[in-house]
């Protein structure tokens, strides 16, 4: 289902926080992993993207966030075109990019980490450390001790913190809940919502497509570096092709990966 196919009217009277419009994009020249591929957040959303492996979801949130080359097509932080910007110039514009992998500093502090987040802005320290203070309560418990000594949840929830530091518009999530148990992951998930409701617009890659859609207001399937069904979590849920297609494979290749931890 396409969201022309929706039929409703409401998104397409708003302005969108940030899109991303045809883009075709590669970690090689002339190798493209993007063919095409469009996606569009608006004001408030939890926009979830699933598929299977290889289909282009964690290069799609990396050419949106400056971190692979895009050859054409546009990506555009509501009036202003941020395609191939530097990824310093999009944090201070109000990107925020949390990878799957290597995303906290682990000899230094949880309070440190967060301190390094805003390095840009060292005169709100104080101001955001207290937000995060009260999104994340067990880092501050913990603030003193050392990131590399934390669980793999709780390191996923300070990378979140660290890149809400900045307070951006955006959030991208590449793939929060991979590697963690079935309860950290019901966890993380929880989270990622709660931080939406203050305000911040996600976008989120997720393995766990079928838990990614129950919480997300809007959805979009990639399939071969381009964006082959889009539609509400539960349209897209409850769309008989697309469980056809993509959720049996995506739960076999979750349960899969799970078993050989």
């Amino acid at each position: 289902m396409t969201e022309q196919q929706q039929g409703g009217t409401a998104t397409e009277t708003r302005k969108a926080v940030v899109e991303a419009k045809d883009v075709v994009a590669g970690y090689i020249p002339g190798v493209n992993i993007l063919n095409g591929c469009s996606l569009v957040a608006y004001p408030g959303e939890m926009i979830g993207i699933i598929g299977p492996n290889g289909a282009g979801k964690s290069t799609l949130l990396k050419a949106m966030f400056g971190l692979v080359k895009v050859h054409s097509g546009s990506v555009t932080l509501g009036d202003r075109d941020i395609t191939n910007l530097r990824t310093n110039q999009l944090v201070e514009m109000g990107v925020g990019f949390v990878p799957q992998t290597n995303n906290v500093f682990p000899s230094l502090s949880i309070e440190e980490n967060l301190r390094m987040g805003l390095f840009l802005r060292p005169k709100k320290i104080r101001e955001r450390l207290d937000a995060m203070w009260d999104l994340f309560p067990v880092l501050h418990d913990r603030r003193n001790q050392s990131a590399g000594a934390l669980s793999g949840g709780e390191r996923q929830s300070l990378a979140m913190a660290r890149a809400l530091m900045m307070e951006p518009s955006v959030l991208l999530l590449d793939e929060p809940s991979a590697g963690l148990s079935p309860v950290r992951q019901d966890e993380t998930f929880l989270r990622t919502r709660r931080i939406n409701k203050t305000g911040v617009c996600v976008v989120m890659v997720e393995q766990n497509a079928r838990r990614c859609l129950q919480i997300c207001d809007r959805g979009y399937v990639l399939d071969q570096g381009r964006d082959a069904y889009s539609g509400t979590g539960r349209e897209l849920a409850n769309d008989p092709k697309v469980i056809e297609l993509y959720l049996g494979t995506l739960a076999k290749d979750v349960d899969e990966e799970r078993d050989g931890h």
